[in-house]
């Protein structure tokens, strides 16, 4: 059985130039070698596996090198690089401060500190995970780090910087490395695949380099594992199915589903996802993700941010044209409340499809019916406070009696193209002409800009009315004066709904400084009684005086926008609601001797007085 080494140790880079995706970091690292200005102490720092202990190795070996390239890299044939190659070098120290972190160990750091190297110039020390050093162990090595010999050299690599304290960091050059492309990793791994002989589809090693999340390391370890798996063919579906993850088909199919508002499908699809033994939360982060692709996907000059093989791109290039930057901001909107309130949720597989569900209705037009005409569940979530249904009317009726008479009888409906029906006689209420405007009670709470306000409400109401009638309009500009011109009294039929949300309505638009009668009307529910009284039940009588304050306005305003002109609004003291008596507490003690007997009898044996 042949000696087998892993890809991520076999392919090791052994140059700078062989580095991937730190070309800024080793171009600094070269021109300070070719220059003769080193430091005495350096600090690698960032994610794991992107190339911090290599580059250390590699700059131990380069500045030890007799024949220094004019490029700034080791010649790979003299003495000291050939005992680097060989691993029988002496002027390179490895320490792993994760199981050598006492004083002890640095002490025995200090020591070979001070013997000069033999071969070449300088000795290199590289403590691997510096951030695991206890605190004194950093203590002890303060000194030595600030002012070691001329031939030392020290190499810090950690992963978590935060950790170190500020005295070393202090004391160090701080290099911080990047995490890897997608693009940079797929390349490598098209290289190490070529050399290994292995066929390969560039989505394959996208995956794989997705799924290291910046990592090289990580990404040569996949590869050899689905390499295996595969037998040197890799292709998207054997790496799919290896490594159980979501692909771009399953965001792309449920994307298609939601654009067109075809919820059975969307659930079908997360149930097929979370059959697979993926978590809520996992699906609505891809999908986030997905739709972040899109919006990048939609313009050119974001378009680089898209780390995704050239098919694929095309793919998203494609659906982001079916999708409209509105729908993609309130999706992604949408996505990330779902992942912040997932953790809290009891139900959590409910609060996933309740916001695919909302997410579907974002395609929809905004004043869509539900198309489903019962044969179907409901596609969509009803809001909660809906239109009101005389305001379509309203407006078709206000619209018509702008046009002239010509064009509103053209468009009056007809049966089988017959002639219109003659008009029904009005009875004698209805032809008689309002020859007076509505009483208006003006108290002592009202100010003259809300009667103004009233005069103005009420003779708008009356031009409505009149244009509906197809009455000829006033041709004075005084709107007191259009409210007293005559007109065909309307007693339009209204449901309890159109009520309420008239009244709720009214209650909404009042000034600030009348938020008491605004609390007070939106705490009433009104109920219609017989003809066309509204009835509103208040707690007591001066809670009824207060609201006949503004009695007269919302009697109007009703009457206005219910196009009746026999509304009456009273307001009446509920009689169940009973006034209760504050006692004192001298009167509440008699009140409970009196019902109970034993309190008396106590009080005369304790010998209390009742004060």
């Amino acid at each position: 059985m042949s000696d087998y080494i892993v890809s991520a140790r076999k392919y090791r880079p052994a140059t700078f130039d062989a580095v991937v995706g730190q070309s800024s970091l080793t171009t600094t690292l070269k021109n300070a070698i070719k220059t003769g200005k080193l430091a005495h102490a350096y600090l690698f720092c960032g994610p794991r596996g992107v190339g911090k202990t290599t580059s250390a190795r590699i700059f131990a070996k380069t500045i030890n090198c007799l024949s220094l390239g004019a490029n700034g890299e080791a010649c790979d044939h003299c003495e000291s690089c050939q005992a680097f190659n060989e691993g029988r070098s002496l002027n390179i120290h490895e320490l792993d401060a994760a199981s050598n972190n006492s004083v002890d160990d640095i002490r025995q750091l200090i020591e070979q500190v001070q013997v000069p190297p033999q071969i070449g110039r300088y000795k290199v020390f590289i403590i691997d995970e510096v951030h695991m050093l206890s605190p004194a162990a950093f203590n002890a090595f303060l000194k030595t780090l600030e002012e070691p010999p001329a031939h030392a050299i020290f190499i810090l690599a950690t992963t978590e910087k935060h950790k170190i304290l500020p005295t070393i960091l202090s004391r160090c050059q701080i290099y911080d490395f990047n995490r890897m492309e997608v693009g940079d990793m797929i390349q490598h791994l098209k290289k190490v695949a070529e050399r290994e002989g292995y066929s390969y589809e560039e989505e394959a090693l996208g995956i794989i380099a997705q799924k290291a999340d910046g990592g090289m390391r990580d990404a040569l370890s996949i590869f050899d594992q689905v390499a295996s798996y595969t037998q040197g063919n890799i292709t998207y579906g054997k790496v799919i199915e290896n490594l159980n993850i979501l692909d771009y088909d399953h965001y792309f199919r449920l994307t298609e589903s939601l654009l067109k508002c075809d919820i059975p499908q969307v659930m079908l699809s997360l149930n097929d996802i979370l059959s697979r033994g993926f978590e809520g939360n996992h699906v609505i982060g891809g999908l986030a993700s997905h739709f972040r692709n899109l919006l990048v996907s939609r313009d050119a000059q974001t378009l680089p941010l898209l780390e995704v093989a050239e098919s694929v791109r095309q793919r998203y290039q494609e659906q982001a044209l079916r999708c409209t930057p509105k729908f993609l901001y309130a999706a992604l909107k949408l996505c990330n409340n779902c992942d912040l309130n997932y953790r809290a949720a009891r139900n959590k597989r409910l609060l996933v499809e309740i916001t695919l569900i909302e997410t579907a209705q974002l395609s929809l037009p905004e004043n869509a019916d539900d198309a489903s005409g019962g044969r179907s569940p409901i596609r969509r979530l009803l809001p909660i406070f809906a239109p009101a249904p005389a305001q379509a009317a309203r407006a078709q009726r206000i619209a018509n009696a702008r046009k002239s008479p010509h064009e509103a009888a053209a468009q009056q409906p007809t049966a089988g193209n017959s002639p219109a029906a003659p008009a029904q006689p009005l009875t004698a209420q209805q032809a008689q002409p309002a020859t007076t405007a509505p009483t208006i009670r003006r108290s002592s709470g009202m100010s003259r800009l809300n009667t103004v306000a009233l005069h103005r409400t009420t003779a708008t109401a009356a031009t409505e009315r009149q244009a509906a009638a197809g009455s000829p309009m006033p041709t004075t500009d005084n709107p007191a004066t259009a409210a007293l011109a005559p007109h065909k009294q309307e007693l339009q039929p209204f449901s309890t709904d159109e009520l309420q949300h008239y009244w709720l309505l009214f209650a909404n638009q009042l000034p600030a400084n009348q938020g008491a009668e605004a609390g007070r009307l939106q705490m009433i529910v009104p109920t219609l009684k017989e003809d066309f009284c509204v009835e509103a039940i208040v707690d007591n009588e001066r809670a009824a005086k207060h609201l006949e304050i503004i009695q007269p306005r919302l009697t109007g305003f009703l009457r206005s926008a219910l196009h009746n002109d026999a509304i009456r609004v009273v307001f009446r003291v509920d009689d169940a609601v009973i006034t209760r008596y504050v006692a004192s507490p001298r009167e509440a003690l008699i009140k409970m001797c009196e019902e109970n007997p034993a309190i008396t009898t106590l009080i005369k044996k304790l010998k209390l007085q009742i004060s």
